[in-house]
């Protein structure tokens, strides 16, 4: 052991080194120096600090969460952030009927006909959300009379020559589908099944639906254009389509009217509001019955 040259001085807890290999005694340390105790001040000022530190940590915490649940919802659910419609119906969820086992698709390479071989009935575009159906357009079991569809048109003549190329032509069936919206537009949707593409595409380029104009008037409308601002990319690109509208309205309502070759069906679709039919739920309708037929 090393022997104290001196009396013991307390300076605080004793700080231990490793044994050395020296005999000579070790000189005793001099008490460090020690800071003045704090003053009050400085005391207030770190609780102070402790507490906008706390209250940061806290506003973050909520900023997050804020962050997060807006981020979350839905844009219409948030105050000031509701998207303005842009005229769009709501429709429900379009669902295509299955096919029977074993049968293509309309425009399969395998399908040389472009049959659809789903029920056709399934094939017509639901009703929007709001919209009053026209239940008379059901027809019975679901198929209209060629007669009924035949009405769409304004001369007698137009629906006598009509019925004939219809009969000449094979029409199998008629299936259609009809509403109002709360703004007042009706609409009308006609699915006519023929036998085969070939035929269907014959008609709508000669007989219904040629580019220069409708063959033939239907009620309520005057003198209608090939509508030229119709975005090319809303209908489906198998289906060729013929779409018009009235320069001006010939009475007190405007119609729009369209027509899709979509392989052995011809879908006529014919929109009417007084004043202006608009443009946008025309649009939508058409690409919409154009994708169920696609």
């Amino acid at each position: 052991m090393t022997e104290q040259t001196g009396p013991t001085v307390q300076t605080g807890p004793t700080v231990q080194t490793e044994p050395t290999a020296q005999t000579e005694p070790q000189a005793v340390a001099e008490p460090p120096l020690q800071d003045p105790p704090p003053a009050k001040k400085d005391r207030r000022i770190l609780r102070a600090v402790l507490r906008w530190t706390a209250a940061v940590v806290v506003f973050a915490a909520v900023g997050a969460g804020t962050a997060y649940g807006i981020t979350g919802m839905d844009r219409t659910d948030v105050p000031g952030l509701a998207t303005r419609s842009d005229g769009r119906w709501d429709y429900p969820t379009l669902v295509k009927p299955p096919l029977p086992s074993g049968s293509p698709a309309p425009f399969d390479e395998r399908n040389l006909a472009g049959t659809h071989y789903a029920d056709l009935r399934a094939l017509v575009l639901p009703v929007p959300r709001g919209a009053v159906e026209e239940k008379k357009l059901r027809g019975r079991d679901g198929w209209l009379a060629t007669k009924d569809f035949l009405a769409e048109y304004a001369e007698k003549d137009a629906r006598d020559e009509l019925r004939q190329t219809f009969v000449d032509n094979g029409l199998r069936h008629v299936a259609a589908r009809g509403w109002t919206t709360p703004d007042g537009t009706r609409t009308r949707v006609y699915l006519l099944q023929f036998g085969t593409a070939a035929v269907v595409d014959e008609l709508f380029q000669k007989d219904i639906a040629p580019v220069s104009g409708p063959s033939d008037q239907l009620r309520g409308a005057g003198t209608s254009l090939f509508d030229d601002d119709f975005p090319t990319q809303a209908h489906d690109y198998n289906i060729p389509y013929s779409v018009y509208v009235e320069s001006k309205p010939y009475g007190a309502e405007q119609v729009r009217q369209g027509y899709l070759s979509a392989g052995d069906v011809l879908a006529v679709i014919v929109q009417s509001r007084k004043g202006t039919a608009k443009a946008v739920p025309f649009r939508q309708t058409v690409a919409l019955q154009s994708e169920l037929l696609g």
